[in-house]
C-alpha cells in the first residue's frame, strides 16, 4: 500500500538510475586507445643495484623521481629469465602458466637426458592469458622485441623476434632505413649482445614512431650476459648498466618526437637479480656415482637427471613407473651434501609456485637450492664439486634478497614521487591492463594501488 503512495518522480528518478548504471559500468571497463603502455625489461638488473650512488643510471634515476618507484620487486621461482618474463605478462606464477625454463623441456624416451628447446610455438608453451593476448582481444594493438616465451603469438601486431627474419615487416623498415643490413639479420645470433640491443632498440623506436602500438613488450640482455662473465656490480656490470640507461633513454625521446608523451607510460622492470659463486655443483656426477647414470654407446641413459637452473636445480626420475621408489633414494642421496641448501618435494611446490607432475609435463619431481656461492652445472663427468673464478648467476629461491628485481614506472596515469615498498611481478600485467581500461582475466596479481587509484580518479 505504501508504494502505492510515491510520487510519479521518485520512480522517474528509480528509472533514470537503473539506465545509467550499465553505462557507468562500461564507462569504468571502456578500453584506452588513445593511451601507449610500453614495458622495457633490463635482464638480471638486481633491485640493490638502485643503492648505489656510483651507478650511472642519469635516465632511470629520473624517472623514478618523477614517478613511482618500488624499493624491489619479488620475482617468480625459478628465477630465471622466461619464466619470469611469462609471469609478468600473465599475473600468474609457474604453477599456471607453466614455463619453467628458457624454452620447452623435452624429455625423450629411455632414459636419455632432457634437452630444452626455446622456438616452440607461444601457445604450446604458455598456458594462461597474457596481457597483450587481453589488449588484441580488446581491439587494441600490440607488439614485441625480443621478449620472449612468444614465438608466433597470433595477439601480436608488430614485432622484431630474438632471431630476427630479414622478410619481416620490421626488419624491411630497418634495411630500407639503412639501420641494418639483411646479412646483418641472418648473422644476427653470432653478434655481439651489446649490438644486438643495440638493433632491438632501433625496432622499438621504428614500432612506436611508425605504429603507435598501445602495448610494446621490450626485453633487452646485455646486462645479463655481463653480469653471467664478470659477475654483478663490477666495472664491466656498471658500464652494462650504464649502457642499458642510455637506450631507455632512445625510447624516452621517441615518445616525445612522435608525439605520444602525453598518453604514454613507461614500465622498466627486470627478471631477476644476480648473485656472485666460487663452486658448481655437478649434480649429475653424484647420480652417475650412485649408478643412475649409465655409459654405452651413443648418449648416457639414466633412472633419473637434474636439470640446472643456476641456484636451483629441477631433478627428474626418468620411468613414472619407478618414481614411487626413487624419489625418497634421490632425496636422501641430496640431503646435507656439499652446497646443497634445500631439497624440496612436490608437498613444497605449491609454496614455490611451481606445478605438480600431475598438473604438467614440465615439473620435476624434486627441486634442488643451492647454498650462497653456489650453483649448478651440467656435467655428468668429473668431480661432484668445481672451483671456478668469480663469476655471476641467478635461479636461487625467489626469497634471496640478492633475486629481486627494479620496477619504476613513469608517464601518463603515474603519480610523481611515488615510493611502492616491495611489490610482487605478479602486479605487473594486471597495472598495465588498468591503464589500458582492460581488465586481466585469471591474474592472481593486483594493480599497483597507488597507481590504479590515480587511473580511477582520472
Amino acid at each position: 500500500m505504501k508504494e502505492r503512495g510515491k510520487p510519479l518522480w521518485w520512480f522517474c528518478a528509480l528509472g533514470l538510475v537503473a539506465c545509467a548504471l550499465p553505462a557507468c559500468l562500461k564507462a569504468e571497463t571502456k578500453t584506452h586507445k588513445h593511451r601507449t603502455v610500453v614495458v622495457i625489461s633490463l635482464d638480471g638488473f638486481p633491485a640493490y643495484a638502485l643503492d648505489d650512488p656510483r651507478l650511472p643510471i642519469p635516465t632511470l634515476r629520473k624517472l623514478a623521481r618523477e614517478g613511482a618507484v618500488a624499493t624491489s620487486m619479488r620475482p617468480v621461482n625459478p628465477t630465471v629469465t622466461w619464466p619470469n618474463h611469462t609471469a609478468i605478462v600473465t599475473g600468474v606464477e609457474p604453477s599456471e602458466h607453466h614455463v619453467l625454463y628458457n624454452g620447452l623441456l623435452v624429455r625423450p624416451e629411455g632414459g636419455a637426458k632432457p634437452s630444452i628447446e626455446p622456438w616452440r610455438d607461444k601457445d604450446q608453451m604458455v598456458h594462461a592469458q597474457t596481457i597483450y593476448d587481453t589488449a588484441y582481444e580488446a581491439g587494441l594493438t600490440t607488439a614485441q622485441v625480443d621478449w620472449v616465451a612468444i614465438y608466433r603469438a597470433k595477439t601480436i601486431t608488430w614485432q622484431f623476434p630474438e632471431l630476427p627474419d630479414p622478410d619481416g615487416v620490421i626488419e624491411r623498415e630497418l634495411i630500407s632505413a639503412g639501420v641494418v643490413t639483411p646479412d646483418e639479420l641472418r648473422k644476427f645470433e653470432a653478434s655481439s649482445q651489446a649490438w644486438q640491443d643495440e638493433i632491438w632498440t632501433a625496432a622499438a623506436e621504428d614500432i612506436l614512431e611508425k605504429h603507435k602500438p598501445n602495448l610494446l613488450l621490450f626485453h633487452l640482455l646485455t646486462l645479463d650476459d655481463t653480469n653471467h662473465e664478470y659477475g654483478p656490480m663490477t666495472a664491466a656490470s656498471f658500464t652494462a648498466m650504464a649502457f642499458l640507461d642510455a637506450k631507455v633513454k632512445q625510447i624516452v625521446d621517441v615518445l616525445q618526437r612522435s608525439g605520444l608523451s602525453d598518453n604514454a607510460t613507461l614500465i622498466i622492470v627486470s627478471d631477476h637479480g644476480f648473485r656472485t659463486y666460487k663452486n658448481k655443483i655437478q649434480a649429475n656426477v653424484l647420480l652417475r656415482e650412485k649408478g643412475l647414470l649409465r655409459a654405452g654407446p651413443g648418449p648416457p641413459k639414466g633412472d633419473a637427471w637434474v636439470m640446472p637452473e643456476g641456484g636451483t636445480a629441477m631433478l627428474y626420475v626418468t620411468d613414472p613407473a619407478r618414481r614411487a621408489d626413487l624419489v625418497p633414494e634421490l632425496r636422501h642421496m641430496f640431503t646435507g651434501v656439499e652446497g646443497v641448501e634445500g631439497v624440496y618435494g612436490v608437498e613444497d611446490f605449491a609454496k614455490l609456485g611451481l606445478p605438480t607432475p600431475l598438473q604438467s609435463d614440465q615439473a620435476p619431481d624434486l627441486v634442488l637450492a643451492a647454498k650462497a656461492d653456489y650453483m649448478f652445472g651440467n656435467e655428468s663427468e668429473g668431480d661432484f664439486i668445481t672451483r671456478v673464478p668469480v663469476a655471476g648467476t641467478h635461479g636461487y629461491l625467489s626469497t634471496d634478497p640478492q633475486m629481486q628485481a627494479i620496477f619504476i614506472a613513469w608517464g601518463a596515469g603515474i603519480p610523481k614521487g611515488i615510493q611502492l615498498g616491495n611489490i610482487s611481478n605478479l602486479d605487473v600485467a594486471p597495472t598495465v591492463a588498468a591503464l589500458l581500461g582492460i581488465k586481466m582475466k585469471g591474474a592472481k596479481g593486483h594493480a599497483i594501488e597507488q597507481i590504479g587509484k590515480r587511473i580511477a580518479g582520472r
